[in-house]
């Protein structure tokens, strides 16, 4: 009687455990879905096609920009550049040949604040402020927004999506402001384990050894077969869902 009992117990305390945990059993098999009820940024893209994303983060000097921009148009790449506010400031000619030669321009935050530690109306003064400098500068009305620090939680998410912002992270990560070295970043980015069609690329500029490594990393990355576009043209706009791991999956005509 009593190990019927302890089953008993048992079993309501691993039933309440997979409700408080907002899991699922399906077929014998247990999943724990960490979306549930979240608003989360794209790290990446469920796409057929091969094609992938340059992004840089843009915070610190100018040093590197003319090589970097250089080194694009010669591959013909078009990237995603996530500029902060005291950069806009500081070198809008910089943002104007961004904008001319074709790359998106993102938000990256006007004073690169964790915007976690924000209030919602102080989000999205980070947010717009920004958004007005770029649109007086190139005439364009920007969409793509790169939390800080890649600080964000459910708020932040909102906020973005509120200001008419799609939240974007990163599936493969350079480490290139680490500094390993020019050797380190290319191995890190060309053979990351999570190179695939629809990846997200991060990179920045003002560091070491990011334009001395783009050139070889770009042939290495074109040789694999992969074709660069920039995250507006790599995203769903419309009709998409983004599951647990952040990656973007468009809806199909059944919803699913």
């Amino acid at each position: 009687m009593m190990k019927v009992a302890c089953k008993i117990i048992l079993a309501i305390f691993v039933v309440g455990l997979s409700y408080f945990f907002g899991c699922i059993w399906k077929d014998n098999v247990h999943v724990v879905d960490p979306n549930e009820n979240k608003n989360l940024p794209i790290y990446c893209v469920d796409t057929k096609k091969k094609e992938i994303s340059l992004t840089f983060d843009v915070a610190w000097g100018n040093e590197d920009m003319k090589e970097i921009l250089g080194i694009l148009k010669k591959e013909k790449v078009k990237a995603t550049f996530f500029l902060t506010g005291e950069w806009v400031s500081d070198f809008p000619e910089e943002v104007k040949q961004i904008a001319k030669e074709g790359h998106d321009i993102g938000n990256h935050g006007d004073h690169h604040k964790k915007m976690t530690q924000l209030s919602m109306d102080e989000q999205k003064k980070e947010i717009m402020d920004l958004h007005e400098k770029i649109k007086l500068l190139t005439g364009n009305d920007i969409t793509l927004f790169r939390p800080p620090y890649g600080d964000y939680d459910d708020n932040v998410i909102k906020t973005a999506r509120a200001c008419g912002y799609e939240a974007v992270q990163w599936s493969v990560d350079s480490l290139d402001w680490k500094e390993y070295g020019r050797e380190d970043l290319i191995s890190r980015t060309v053979d990351h384990k999570n190179l695939d069609n629809g990846a997200i690329l991060l990179l920045h500029t003002g560091t070491l050894y990011t334009k001395e490594a783009l050139q070889e990393m770009i042939n290495l990355l074109k040789a694999k077969g992969y074709k660069f576009v920039p995250v507006s043209k790599l995203i769903y706009t419309k009709n998409y869902y983004i599951d647990y791991s952040g990656k973007q999956y468009k809806k199909t005509d059944n919803g699913s």
